[in-house]
């Protein structure tokens, strides 16, 4: 017999942070979309396209597990690039558990070394994921392992396919068990702690490289001036494309404007399942020059300014 006063035990939580690094292009955002079962990243061919720290968050169990997506690390050469670089690592400074992600078809590059270099001076567990491992031979796969273990013996070793899910499981349960005991840091429904205003900016700026590759320079940015919620639920959202050169504002406006319009819808579309709302979404695109060195814009996506 049990006494039914008796309330029952609290379960014990976990809660923790994993920082995931590598160079530009290694498929981070896409394997942070995939542990989170939700689109909460950018992704796209174009390098270096993650520029502040993105969090998705998981649950695994009794676990959330805060994903931490940083900007690929690289040798930065602009002031955005340092500003981004400085934040890969201080992301990976602060988390329970840094994972370096490697695109198991080009192996340790000239990058990836920089950043295997770097990770002794970090005291956290450290886990090595081997991505794209569908692509690539068995038993290449399990020599490239063997060999940076060699070089630094991982905690974990995770080999995994970003685009097709295979290996993200088996992640997701082990790094549960590396997070420490803790309430949770987030609602349970939650899935990113990027604001809806952010997430929808980078929407739209993954459509605007989506659709011109190579036309459009790195250096554009996507700011959401306007969040209006209607009576009837819906949302008015004014975004600004920001580019430096009234060349580049062509190039994106397209002929008779055919372009923004085919980026706009494609936009909406992505932005209403986020916002789990109908979404009237309104583009402009105005030429700022020299944005990549005003304070400001840093601020407004998460980056501290680097001097000089």
């Amino acid at each position: 017999m049990t006494d039914e006063t008796t309330p029952a035990p609290e379960r014990e939580t976990r809660a923790g942070f994993v920082a995931l690094i590598g160079a530009p292009n290694a498929g981070k955002s896409t394997l942070l979309n995939q542990l989170v079962g939700a689109k909460v990243s950018i992704v796209s061919r174009k390098v270096q396209t993650t520029r502040a720290l993105v969090r998705g968050i998981a649950i695994e169990g009794d676990a959330q597990i805060i994903f931490v997506d940083t900007p690929g690390i690289f040798a930065p050469k602009r002031r955005l690039d340092r500003a981004m670089v400085t934040s890969a690592w201080g992301g990976a400074g602060d988390a329970d558990v840094v994972c370096l992600l490697l695109d198991a078809r080009k192996g340790l590059d000239e990058e990836s070394e920089t950043i295997l270099a770097r990770l002794p001076e970090l005291k956290q567990k450290k886990g090595l994921i081997l991505n794209k491992v569908d692509l690539i031979e068995r038993s290449k796969l399990l020599e490239m392992a063997a060999a940076l273990n060699e070089r630094l013996p991982f905690d974990h070793t995770f080999m995994v396919s970003a685009l097709t899910g295979s290996g993200v499981d088996r992640m997701r349960e082990v790094l549960a068990r590396e997070m420490p005991a803790s309430p949770w840091l987030y609602p349970e429904d939650q899935v990113s702690d990027a604001p809806l205003r952010m997430l929808a900016a980078e929407i739209t700026r993954e459509k605007l490289y989506e659709r011109l590759h190579d036309e459009l320079p790195y250096e554009s940015t996507v700011e959401t001036e306007q969040w209006q919620t209607r009576k009837d639920g819906s949302v008015r959202i004014e975004q600004t494309i920001y580019v430096e050169r009234e060349s580049q504002r062509k190039i994106v406006l397209g002929k008779a404007g055919q372009t923004i319009k085919a980026i706009g819808q494609s936009a909406r579309r992505e932005i209403a399942e986020a916002a789990e709302a109908e979404v009237h979404l309104f583009l402009f695109v105005k030429v700022r020059e020299n944005w990549a060195d005003d304070p400001e814009r840093y601020r407004e996506m998460g980056l501290e300014f680097p001097k000089g």
